[in-house]
């Protein structure tokens, strides 16, 4: 921070910020200005220092877009400072709907709803960035993008042999059926944008009122087809105000758009076909169960929080039960 002149004198304040499996995140002060920290967990992944150098690229690249984003201060790639890549930025005010509501959209079904439209408003606006304009048209690897997806996600699940302790693979069920149902049925063109990776509730903060102020968490983040963004949101979104296994963790569902409302509201604001949203929506509990089992097999070896874990095991076992509904419907 001396060396690029931000702010000086002691750090204090230091806060945790939850609500996030991974990362750690810490708010700080000094001199008269705030920072956010985020860097790798304390047992980084093999890619953990590559994905957060990556996502201050990202932070930066969005300067002059409409996407909203917390703002990115300054980013360090030298691992010798704390261990492990890091960057500083904006702190972002409002809440995490999977922490707290705010006292608005807890008692006002109306701002609930906005919630809800404002995250397919931010989908659409993050859609709409120009890649290479942005200079972003290296992000990552477009072609046979969604071909490449089951295979991805199939090695991803196989790697988790790794952990001896994992007990897991047995309780999710016909797993491999999904995959090979996917496959077959593949969509053969898709219009590129850059996509978030793990849309979910969970990983935007609104202000009170219920307007997106930022959406954060991109760890995951690529070049690809933004349905599958799309079909993110949905596949963890509380069918006619009814709370599943699987749905968004926060206090109250009634007031939240229907699915139905979602899937208009984005047809209009990105003009895209929608024909074959449920081979995405099949994709994305496909590929959530899978990176949530992750979780759950890291647990099992002692790299990761056990109660954590055993939740995002159970959530894991919805989801691909989830997508084999979808392919039955199909």
């Amino acid at each position: 921070m001396d060396s690029v002149a931000l702010e000086s004198g002691p750090i204090s304040d230091v806060m945790e910020l939850t609500g996030g499996t991974q990362n750690i995140l810490l708010r700080f002060r000094r001199g008269n200005r705030e920072f956010v920290l985020r860097r790798p967990p304390h047992h980084p992944r093999p890619l953990s220092n590559r994905i957060m150098a990556r996502e201050a690229r990202l932070l930066a690249a969005f300067a002059q877009t409409g996407v909203p984003h917390p703002a990115l201060i300054a980013s360090c790639l030298d691992e010798t400072v704390l261990g492990a890549v890091f960057y500083l930025m904006e702190p972002v005010e409002g809440f995490s709907a999977t922490v707290a509501l705010s006292e608005p959209a807890r008692t006002t079904g109306t701002v609930r709803h906005r919630m809800g439209i404002e995250m397919v408003d931010g989908l659409a606006a993050l859609a709409a960035v120009d890649i290479e304009a942005a200079g972003l048209g290296d992000f990552g690897k477009l072609d046979g993008f969604l071909e490449r997806q089951v295979d991805r996600w199939a090695s991803e699940l196989a790697g988790y042999t790794r952990f001896s302790e994992w007990s897991g693979l047995r309780e999710l069920g016909e797993v491999e059926n999904v995959g090979a149902w996917l496959a077959d049925n593949c969509p053969s063109t898709m219009s590129p944008a850059i996509i978030h990776g793990d849309y979910h509730i969970g990983n935007v903060i609104f202000t009170p009122e219920g307007c997106l102020a930022a959406i954060v968490d991109w760890e995951m983040a690529t070049l690809g087809d933004p349905l599958l963004d799309f079909s993110r949101l949905l596949a963890g979104w509380p069918d006619a105000g009814q709370p599943q296994p699987y749905t968004m963790r926060v206090e109250r569902y009634d007031g939240f758009p229907t699915r139905e409302e979602l899937i208009i509201r984005y047809a209009e604001r990105t003009g895209r076909d929608l024909v074959h949203l449920p081979w995405f929506e099949a994709l994305s509990c496909y590929k959530i169960g899978i990176i949530l089992e992750g979780s759950y097999a890291r647990a099992q070896a002692g790299l990761a929080d056990t109660t954590t874990g055993q939740r995002l095991h159970l959530l894991a076992v919805a989801f691909l039960e989830r997508a084999r509904s979808i392919v039955d419907r199909c």
